[in-house]
């Protein structure tokens, strides 16, 4: 295998025009993964999770739009900003119990309220219906989660 060391950095204006940044018109999903911790415990369950216990969470969120003239659709540093601000920041490291409104603190239920969140935080800013959300996952471990998609929300 050999390894080539490029002769130039591609400059804009002379290697490639504005014009070419944008190569297609079509709606694209982009994701971002977090994960956070948090306690909680299930009323109305007979099994472990009636007693409080905790999880390491990872939530996964799915936007779509149209790219703009730089190729680009949503920026993943707005998708964590988004993120962070509207969910991860209330839920990591607390009693969900206690932050979340009043609930039974399921995974089926709180994937619905962070859709809602980060949907509201989208409009909020502006940048909805051009990004929408398309899905929010919530693993509540490795190899359980429940997950929304827009059509559903929509039903």
């Amino acid at each position: 295998m050999s390894f080539n060391i490029p002769e130039k950095v591609q400059i804009l204006g002379r290697d490639i025009e504005q014009h070419q940044l944008k190569y297609h018109d079509k709606r694209v999903l982009v994701s971002k993964e977090f994960t956070f911790d948090s306690a909680h415990h299930l009323h109305c369950y007979e099994g472990k999770c009636k007693s409080l216990h905790g999880h390491t969470y990872k939530l996964q969120v799915v936007m779509s739009g149209k790219v703009d003239f730089r190729g680009i659709s949503i920026d993943f540093g707005d998708i964590k900003r988004i993120t962070k601000e509207s969910v991860i920041d209330k839920l990591d490291h607390k009693y969900l119990n206690e932050v979340l409104p009043p609930m039974n603190t399921t995974a089926e239920n709180m994937v619905v309220w962070m859709y809602e969140q980060i949907k509201g935080q989208l409009q909020e800013e502006g940048l909805y219906p051009n990004i929408q959300l398309e899905e929010v996952r919530l693993w509540e471990t490795p190899t359980s989660y429940a997950a929304v998609t827009r059509a559903l929300m929509e039903e």
